[in-house]
């Protein structure tokens, strides 16, 4: 499993520029907000989330965006999306509650987990996560967000939260 060492080594490799901003552990949006101190760029909520037929999804939208699940599981056909259990989290992502992040994708090996990207995050030049681990969350340009994930093999459906459609898929 990559873990918050191994994903700065991949960035730095590949040439990446990020910056890197320690704190206590941050667990909720409120943590965060309160917390994290001045970190510039758009923050994030992640959802990571199942159906009943054992399908799973991330869904990355800004911190403050009011999520609708039924509206946003029926508008991806996926009946009854409910919040997955940290078992699972920590099995196709490779961490724990309160870490979710689109880097744990690059644990998914199998390409179990659909990622779901939010459009309003897309119009902001930079982009902040947490590296695996909820004491550290890194800010990078969104655009080398979004081709780091697709240099990974990992596809991106860009999802409007504002209309409930789905935008575009990046692969």
């Amino acid at each position: 499993m990559l873990l918050k060492r191994d994903l700065f080594e991949l960035l730095i490799k590949i040439g990446l520029e990020f910056e890197i901003h320690n704190h206590k552990p941050l667990f909720t949006v409120e943590d965060s907000e309160n917390l994290r101190g001045e970190i510039l760029g758009a923050h994030t909520k992640n959802l990571f989330l199942k159906n009943k037929k054992n399908d799973f999804f991330l869904f990355s939208c800004d911190e403050n965006a009011k999520v609708d699940l039924k509206r946003f599981s029926k508008s991806i056909n996926a009946k009854n999306l409910s919040f997955a259990n940290e078992l699972y989290l920590e099995k196709y992502m490779g961490i724990k509650p309160g870490s979710v992040s689109p880097f744990g994708l690059l644990n998914d090996k199998d390409g179990i987990v659909n990622f779901y990207f939010d459009h309003k995050l897309t119009k902001s030049k930079f982009i902040n996560f947490h590296p695996l681990i909820n004491t550290t969350t890194i800010s990078l340009k969104t655009s080398d967000f979004i081709n780091f994930i697709l240099e990974n093999k990992k596809k991106i459906n860009i999802f409007c939260l504002e209309s409930y459609n789905l935008i575009d898929t990046y692969e």
